[in-house]
């Protein structure tokens, strides 16, 4: 048994997600109990700063540089108040697995450049504020073994989801993504993709046109009214019909897109806005459901997590979007879907330190599987 903080920064830039866990075992016989899960907003300077890092125009060497050790910070600063407010001593920790804060994807090569992904949020800042040992750069080796290092929650939620009945676990964070699990699946029947945007459009859509950082509640997209040529010109970007695997971020849906759609489509209302961009993200997911994973699971369970199962507007459209199947959320199973995430790098952070392969090929299109993450041990 053994004590340890997961930590997730997500492309919603909600804040950082600290989980404090108790984990037993490996691999199939992993047990893990939740203790205590905070977000630790991000300060608006600094989410100002992640979102230059994001676009390419707004970047510099010095910006990442800069931003990779004031994030080392802030995640510490994370595993020192869950900790505190749990009453937990640090040194009671055993690990700490820590995703980072994704800054740029590149899920397949473009021209001279290769595939690749960079997560910021410096180990050693972490591990050396908290003497604890944190592992880290989860992403990269699956890369390295030819998949696009995305989605990596799956394999976690095949060790403490997995049933008696096919499920489709959703999240909608920043980028909605599926992990298929069939009933009584082992592994390799597991696959999961990025549906496309989860709340990253609406949350820059609401900014631009209400000043506020989000739809709290999906009060305004409740008084909307859906504009049908806006929602057509949506549904046919190319990577909401693009085949698994696939996976996408704030490079392909965030600022610079919300930018294009507001200089393209004047004079809509900000509520028609959030009601259709929303409506966006509820389609983009029933879509993706009905191309890849329907003809073959038809009968599927569906469970949501993230910021997303937080907004009943949302959640009434995707439920009107799947009428014939059982749409819940994390909390329906007795889960949180705020600190799913968040578990998940601490299992995987617990599945490198047994030396054990932590993504799944038919999530990634890795060539196989792989040990995830590097450790960055106790400095003194």
């Amino acid at each position: 048994m053994a004590l340890a903080v997961g930590l997730m920064s997500g492309t919603s830039l909600d804040g950082v997600d600290a989980a404090l866990v108790e984990i037993e075992g490996s691999g199939l016989a992993t047990k893990v109990k939740l203790i205590h899960f905070l977000t630790l907003p991000i300060p608006d300077g600094l989410k100002r700063e992640i979102r230059a890092c994001c676009e390419v125009d707004r970047s510099s060497v010095k910006l990442v540089c800069s931003l990779n050790f004031k994030l080392g910070a802030l995640f510490a600063e994370a595993v020192k108040q869950v900790c505190r407010e749990a009453g937990v001593d640090l040194e009671e920790l055993a690990f700490i697995g820590s995703h980072g804060q994704t800054v740029y994807h590149i899920p397949k090569s473009d021209g001279s450049f290769v595939r690749s992904t960079l997560q910021i949020g410096e180990p050693a800042v972490i591990a050396y504020e908290t003497k604890t040992k944190v592992v880290a750069n989860f992403r990269v080796m699956d890369m390295a073994a030819g998949g696009e290092g995305a989605p990596l929650v799956p394999y976690t939620e095949f060790l403490l989801y997995r049933s008696g009945r096919d499920r489709i676990l959703q999240n909608i964070g920043g980028i909605g993504n599926a992990t298929v699990i069939p009933k009584e699946a082992t592994l390799d029947e597991v696959f999961a993709f990025d549906t496309g945007p989860g709340n990253m459009i609406i949350d820059e859509i609401c900014q631009r046109l209400t000043g506020l950082p989000c739809d709290r509640n999906g009060e305004w997209a409740a008084r909307g009214k859906i504009h049908k040529p806006l929602l057509e010109r949506l549904m046919n970007h190319p990577f909401i019909s693009a085949p698994p695997p696939k996976s996408t971020g704030r490079e392909v849906f965030g600022a610079p897109y919300a930018e294009e759609l507001l200089k393209e489509w004047k004079g809509l209302q900000a509520e028609d806005w959030l009601a259709t961009v929303t409506l966006f993200t509820a389609r983009s997911i029933a879509e993706n459901y009905k191309r890849f994973i329907f003809p073959m699971y038809p009968e599927a369970e569906i469970i949501i997590s993230g910021g997303g199962s937080y907004n009943p507007t949302l959640l009434r459209m995707l439920k009107e979007c799947l009428p014939h199947h059982r749409v819940l959320t994390q909390e329906d199973l007795g889960f949180s879907s705020a600190a799913k995430e968040a578990v998940a790098f601490a299992v995987l952070a617990n599945e490198m330190l047994h030396g054990l392969p932590g993504n799944v090929t038919g999530a990634t299109g890795a060539e196989r599987r792989v040990v995830l993450g590097s450790i960055t041990p106790v400095p003194y």
